[in-house]
């Protein structure tokens, strides 16, 4: 009971700094629960609030660059939206305190990974989505970014496998890459993401293995772009 009535204080005080009150504190509860906690995880809630988050920065980025060609604002987009940038926004929010992890999780130092504490605050986006609509989401993502520097120097920093795939395909007029993941492997404090690449056009998928879905998503790209270099 005690553990329960200090969880929904410490949920409170997170809606306070997100500066959002969820109708269903469920959805945020969940966006904080790594799949080695419980069956009922924020992945899906994550993989929803990744494409909010890109479509938010698209949109604030389109605003305030508005100088820049696409291919940039592709790639200072990818910048903002980094693992390493949405760590530290994690981190600023409190999360790593708020996570809920398995034992062998929590014991391997999971509170400090960066890869979930990214993933956590993509899920914790996807449920303000779910909760109060793209608005309220787009708010919190401007909220988020409001102190982090944005400017056009930002598109010189080099492409990441999957910005420079995307940049081909759309020089080509092509549709853009298909990302799934497609197994996993190992504890789920040690779990690796065999992820899958497929760009429909040539009916081909290529597949990348790393140790979280971002970093299998890259891993599959440049397997994809090493194919389609030799074209």
């Amino acid at each position: 009971m005690q553990a329960h009535a200090d969880l929904s204080s410490k949920l409170s005080a997170l809606q306070k700094r997100l500066q959002y009150a969820f109708s269903d504190s469920r959805l945020l509860a969940q966006a904080l629960t790594h799949r080695s906690f419980s069956a009922d995880h924020n992945e899906r809630l994550e993989f929803l609030g990744d494409s909010v988050l890109n479509l938010a920065v698209a949109s604030l980025l389109y605003a305030q660059l508005s100088e820049l060609p696409e291919g940039d604002l592709s790639r200072v987009r990818a910048n903002l939206v980094k693992q390493e940038t949405l760590h530290q926004l994690a981190v600023t929010l409190g999360l790593p305190d708020l996570l809920r992890l398995g034992e062998g999780e929590a014991k391997s130092g999971g509170y400090k990974r960066p890869s979930i504490l990214a993933d956590a605050l993509e899920a914790v986006i996807g449920a303000v989505f779910l909760d109060g609509g793209f608005a309220r989401a787009d708010e919190l993502v401007r909220r988020l970014f409001k102190d982090v520097e944005i400017n056009a120097r930002m598109q010189a920093i080099g492409k990441d496998p999957k910005t420079e795939l995307q940049e081909w395909l759309q020089g080509r007029k092509m549709n853009l890459p298909i990302y799934r993941v497609v197994g996993t492997q190992g504890a789920a404090h040690k779990q690796t993401f065999d992820v899958e690449c497929e760009i429909v056009e040539y009916r081909r998928a290529e597949r990348g293995i790393g140790g979280s879905r971002r970093a299998g998503e890259q891993a599959a790209a440049a397997a994809m772009l090493a194919f389609v270099k030799t074209l």
